[in-house]
């Protein structure tokens, strides 16, 4: 459970007030010491978590995503031996999700079918030879 910074406030100003200890503190708000402690060093909880992917290298799924891009990712979790979770999350950081690679991708092989195209329509018009 999360205190309100209020709250949090609100405490220490009692125990400035009254002048108590901590553990007088954490006795009177039915609190742990430790949680007053950590309260004093810094106010605000902490939102995000800033700890990066311990088990997964990250260049190594980027090369995996280009190599397999239709792979599920229980199947990429075995590859690297974590949870499905685990890769999902890594994605995730990665900014890489299912339907934007494979969209990415679909457009890279669209402009190059349309650029082949536009070549032989070009090849055609100068040959003077007409489809239609």
């Amino acid at each position: 459970m999360t205190y309100s910074v209020d709250f949090r406030k609100k405490v220490f100003e009692i125990k400035a007030e009254k002048k108590l200890s901590y553990e007088e503190t954490a006795k009177y708000f039915k609190i742990g010491k430790t949680t007053l402690v950590r309260w004093n060093n810094r106010l605000e909880p902490k939102l995000t978590r800033e700890k990066g992917a311990t088990k997964i290298d990250m260049e190594k799924l980027k090369k995996d995503v280009e190599l397999y891009p239709d792979a599920y990712q229980y199947e990429r979790a075995e590859r690297f031996g974590v949870s499905q979770r685990g890769i999902a999350l890594a994605l995730k950081r990665l900014g890489i999700s299912y339907k934007v690679w494979n969209i990415q991708r679909r457009t890279r092989k669209n402009k190059e079918e349309q650029d082949i195209i536009r070549d032989k329509i070009k090849s055609y018009e100068k040959e003077r030879i007409y489809l239609y």
